[in-house]
């Protein structure tokens, strides 16, 4: 399937983009969302951030012809800081993050991302990094994995399942998506392989967040991102699924409203100063038009803030 960027329109009005501004794409993939930056940026530059060395080198072919305005990095947006310090960076006008898998990278059997394709054990996002979905599913304990399963992608069968894996892997180690799959389909009750949604995607969703760090690596970038905001900047997250945007939610919250004193003291005591404030109410989803073009993007919700 044809990689389509999520709310691209409302990416590009929500950042506000000053023509002559610095702005970050901190998951390039296939530079759909930074194309369209760069088309509203003729005199600004844009650093584009990825792990992945397939989708930096596709977006670097897509981006040739902004030339130097397009400055494409391989990296961890946890490292944001790091990134910036080495660029000579120290402010920028606008910062977006769309953190769901590409397409091309769930289409690739390759990547082992996908449930509907058999193939090898692996779900890296960097595909130099040493942890690999194989190595999690054959060497963690059935107390990690419960966790992870529970944790990570809220499955409520975490424990059955995590016990099935163990007493798989006693037998022979798991080497595929698919052998991943059938014990989880062997695992779950009828009544919950009669769920509308996919029964093993639940647990593919922890285990491809278990080995990338991703929940971690996207509470460091919040905790650093929105100080290297100018003014008025803007700070974009697209989150799809529940665990994600509840971290983006309380990050803006503690940033935005996170004074702890009584309501009743007359002025603030605890220190607290306010570094962004919310652009929107709730979350920016997906039109009715898009999800009718991009089935993948049902599950997308934007969130905004502005540095103050």
């Amino acid at each position: 399937m044809e990689h389509k960027s999520v709310l691209l329109r409302e990416c590009v009005r929500y950042l506000d983009i000053d023509p002559a501004g610095t702005y970050i794409d901190g998951t390039l993939g296939m530079g759909g969302h930074a194309e369209a930056i760069l088309e509203n940026l003729p005199r600004g530059r844009l650093i584009g951030i990825d792990r992945d060395d397939r989708a930096l080198a596709s977006a670097a072919r897509r981006l040739a012809p902004f030339g130097d305005r397009a400055k494409l990095v391989k990296g961890n947006f946890a490292d944001l800081d790091a990134i910036l310090d080495g660029l000579g960076v120290e402010k920028v006008n606008g910062m977006l993050f769309d953190l769901g898998v590409s397409s091309p990278q769930l289409d690739d059997g390759s990547r082992g991302f996908s449930y509907m394709q058999d193939a090898p054990l692996d779900m890296r996002m960097d595909e130099t990094a040493p942890l690999t979905a194989r190595e999690v599913l054959n060497t963690w304990s059935e107390a990690e994995l419960r966790s992870v399963f529970w944790r990570y992608g809220e499955e409520r069968y975490a424990g059955r399942i995590a016990a099935a894996v163990a007493a798989q892997r006693r037998t022979a180690p798991i080497q595929t998506t698919g052998q991943f799959v059938d014990i989880i389909r062997r695992t779950l009750p009828a009544s919950a392989l009669r769920e509308k949604q996919h029964p093993a995607k639940r647990c593919f969703q922890a285990v491809r967040i278990a080995v990338n760090d991703e929940l971690g690596s996207l509470e460091r970038m919040l905790d650093t991102a929105p100080d290297r905001l100018l003014p008025g900047g803007r700070l974009l997250v697209i989150s799809f699924h529940s665990l994600e945007d509840r971290i983006v939610k309380e990050a803006i919250r503690k940033r935005e409203n996170g004074c702890t004193c009584p309501p009743d003291f007359p002025v603030c005591t605890c220190g607290f100063v306010q570094t962004l404030r919310s652009v929107t109410r709730k979350p920016v989803v997906p039109d009715g038009e898009e999800l009718a073009d991009n089935p993948r993007a049902r599950s997308a919700h934007l969130r905004i803030a502005e540095r103050v």
